[in-house]
């Protein structure tokens, strides 16, 4: 299986970011310890902060996946052109977030991309993508 995943805007900085909500985890580390317990799957990685570089991601998805992982970070709450994109591609998509985003700020209660993906997963810090990656090798 061929598994795509993709982090927004700020997801670069997992590890040093903001450790008290994000974990003191880097995504490398997140990163080689799914490829160590998926070593038959493949687990591509992508990373942007700019939104249209996320949208040109999951468009290539399309057809070359089985699945797409993606914790689009602050775009979550406000890109209606990552929604469309998740909308318009075959893949199926799993929303994750490393918090609660529920449980924090009332700006990101909201998800725009939830009502256009299979799932989302938020709250478990790097587990959530464990989470959704067994979504899709767990078929």
């Amino acid at each position: 299986m061929n598994i795509l995943i993709i982090n927004g805007a700020n997801l670069n900085l997992l590890g040093q970011r903001q450790p008290e909500i994000y974990g003191s985890e880097s995504f490398e580390d997140i990163l080689g310890a799914l490829r160590n317990r998926y070593s038959e799957h493949t687990l591509d990685y992508y990373q942007s902060n700019i939104e249209g570089e996320i949208v040109d991601a999951l468009q290539r998805a399309d057809g070359r996946y089985d699945g797409v992982v993606l914790n689009a970070g602050g775009y979550t709450h406000t890109s209606v052109v990552i929604r469309d994109a998740i909308a318009s591609i075959a893949v199926p998509v799993v929303e994750v977030h490393l918090s609660s985003i529920l449980a924090r700020e009332e700006f990101r209660h909201t998800s725009l991309i939830a009502p256009v993906v299979v799932g989302s997963i938020m709250g478990f810090g790097g587990e959530s993508y464990r989470l959704a990656v067994e979504h899709f090798v767990g078929r």
